[in-house]
Order: C-alpha cells, then sequence, then structure tokens
C-alpha cells in the first residue's frame, strides 16, 4: 500500500507531466506563405482586409495560424527567389498579391511549388492571362479572386473624357517593370480608346516613388489634358501620394483605386480592391481547412465603384455633369 504522503508525492509529479503531455500532443499550427510585390506600409487596410476573410473562416494570425511574410516593396525582380523562400519553408498554401501572382505561377509552371495549394488576387482576367483554363474547375492546383482592373481600362478612358472633352492628348502612368504582357493588355485598350476619342497618347513611366516628381514634370511640360493610372500593385500602395501629386500639379487623373480621389485626385473607377482581399482571405482559409483549388470557382466582381471628388473638379475649373455625378456610387464633396 503507498503511504499517504508518497501518493501526494506521485500525484503532484503526474499533474506536472500532464500539462506537457496536453501541449506535445497539440497540433502544429498551419502556415501561410505571403507574396506580396508591394510595401507592408503600403497596403495596411488592404491586408486588414485579407486577415478579415481569414478570422470570418475562424483563423487569427498567431493564434492559430502562422504566416510567412515576403514583402518586394516594389523592386518585382525579387518576386522568384522570394516565392523560392516561401516554397523551402513548405507552408500549407501560398497567397500571391498582384504582381507577385506571376512570380507565383511562374514556380508552378517550372515544378518549384509542389503540390502547395495557390490562392491568388489578381487584376487580370485569369483565363486570358493563362492562369487557369477554367473559371469554374480552376487547375493548377491554382484558385482566386480578380479584381479585373485591366479590363476597366477603356471605361476609366470614357469618365475621363466626360470631364475633359476639349483636351487633345492623355497621359497613362505604367511601372515599366511590370510584367510586359499584363501591361500591354491595358496600353492596347487604352490606346484604341484614345484613339476613337481623338487623344493623343503619352506613356509616361515610373518605377519607384523616388520618380514620380520626374513624371509629373514630364506631363506637366507636355501639357497633358488628362491622366489615366494603369493597374499595378506598387501604384495601389501609393494612391493616396499619386492623388496628392495629381492635384498639386493640376492636372485631371483617374486612378483604380478609391484611395486616388479620396487624397485629391478627381477620380477612381475599380471594383472593391479591400472586398477582393477578404475574398482572398476566405479562400485561403477554406484551404486550410481542406478544400481542394479546383472545388473553389474563380471569384469575378459583381459590382464596380465610380469615385468622384468635387472639390478636385472645382479646384482644375471642371463641371461635373450631374447625369454622371447620379452615376457615382460616391461624391466627395
Amino acid at each position: 500500500m503507498i503511504r499517504r504522503r508518497a501518493f501526494v508525492r506521485l500525484l503532484g509529479g503526474a499533474a506536472v507531466a500532464w500539462p506537457l503531455v496536453a501541449r506535445a500532443q497539440q497540433p502544429a499550427m498551419p502556415v501561410i506563405g505571403a507574396l506580396h510585390a508591394a510595401s507592408r506600409a503600403g497596403t495596411t487596410h488592404l491586408m486588414a482586409a485579407y486577415f478579415e476573410g481569414l478570422k470570418s473562416e475562424g483563423y487569427v494570425e498567431a493564434q492559430n495560424v502562422k504566416v510567412e511574410y515576403r514583402w518586394a516593396d516594389g523592386v518585382f525582380d525579387r518576386l522568384p527567389e522570394m516565392m523560392a523562400e516561401l516554397v523551402r519553408l513548405h507552408p500549407d498554401v501560398i497567397t500571391a498579391f498582384g504582381t507577385a501572382t506571376r512570380a507565383a505561377y511562374n514556380a508552378r509552371l517550372a515544378g518549384m511549388a509542389g503540390n502547395i495549394p495557390l490562392v491568388f488576387s489578381s487584376g487580370y482576367d485569369p483565363i486570358a492571362s493563362g492562369l487557369v483554363t477554367s473559371l469554374s474547375r480552376p487547375d493548377n492546383n491554382i484558385t482566386g479572386v480578380t479584381s479585373l482592373a485591366v479590363a476597366l481600362a477603356a471605361k476609366r478612358t470614357g469618365f475621363l473624357r466626360e470631364l475633359v472633352p476639349r483636351a487633345s492628348n492623355l497621359a497613362f502612368l505604367i511601372n515599366p517593370t511590370i510584367d510586359f504582357s499584363q501591361i500591354e493588355v491595358e496600353r492596347r485598350d487604352i490606346e484604341a480608346a484614345a484613339r476613337a476619342l481623338g487623344w493623343q497618347l503619352l506613356i509616361v513611366q515610373a518605377s519607384t516613388v523616388a520618380e514620380f516628381d520626374s513624371a509629373f514634370a514630364t506631363m506637366v511640360r507636355e501639357r497633358v489634358g488628362g491622366l489615366i493610372i494603369a493597374t499595378d500593385t506598387f501604384f495601389y500602395s501609393e494612391m493616396s501620394r499619386l492623388g496628392l501629386l495629381a492635384a498639386r500639379h493640376g492636372i485631371p487623373a483617374i486612378g483604380p483605386l478609391r484611395d486616388f480621389p479620396a487624397a485629391g485626385g478627381l477620380m477612381s473607377y475599380s471594383t472593391s480592391i479591400p472586398n477582393t482581399y477578404r475574398q482572398v482571405g476566405v479562400y485561403t482559409a477554406k484551404v486550410l481547412k481542406g478544400a481542394k483549388p479546383a472545388d473553389l470557382p474563380f471569384l469575378l466582381p459583381t459590382r464596380f465603384e465610380l469615385v468622384i471628388n468635387l472639390q478636385a473638379a472645382k479646384a482644375l475649373g471642371l463641371t461635373v455633369p450631374l447625369a454622371l455625378q447620379a452615376a457615382a456610387d460616391e461624391v466627395i464633396e
């Protein structure tokens, strides 16, 4: 028979051991690899929407899921190696945003990504850009969400024309480091729209914040009548800065994100990019729960938003037609 004091000591030792055993039996925390072409600071509000999507499905960073980030800070040449770094970590899923989708897709084509599921956020048509061959049954272990932002280029040109009908030339601000085939889609559409409207098109380039000033100096020197900002992940992260610059230089401009008119630019036309990020978060969580990408149809936007800054229009000496104001989803007074 065990003496009472010895029994108590034995019980106490077991009590210490139980938590250790319980911790040892806990499953490993799932890991997400997140590849982004822009900077952490420039995409804070967008990534917040992504985490809202994860949370809606029960995942909270550092509590029950770990996220390994790789930020290219607008230097797109870094993306392939960053993708390779994430693959070497063997995450449960990799999410790629904007321009980073091409680096992630190329890794899949090269056989680097193995069986790791990929969830994309893209501004391009996923079929036309070669990401998948079917929207309803995505292949290559890939799925995601597209904002179709590039497909709206002609519409943006038309909206700008309504406010500057007497302009003779138009500037198109692009990032020359973006994948050539991607920017050519948007450039081709804008060139066709500008030609139909009788506009000359001036291509202006900027791939860093430091190059913005010279780009706008060129537009002022050429006396452009309007500006369209290309769909680009780096530009997304600097949309507020671009809005301020357009206002400062007195250039009527339209951007692909609401942040642009909110910062002083004239207008924007796009789907809700934060909602796109949120949907990517939802899909990422579903994959973590075991869903196969092929069972998650590529999501397309169903609603687009026209935002007009009336203060910016007044400062530019422009009159916004009442019909256009009525058609706007938001008018900033």
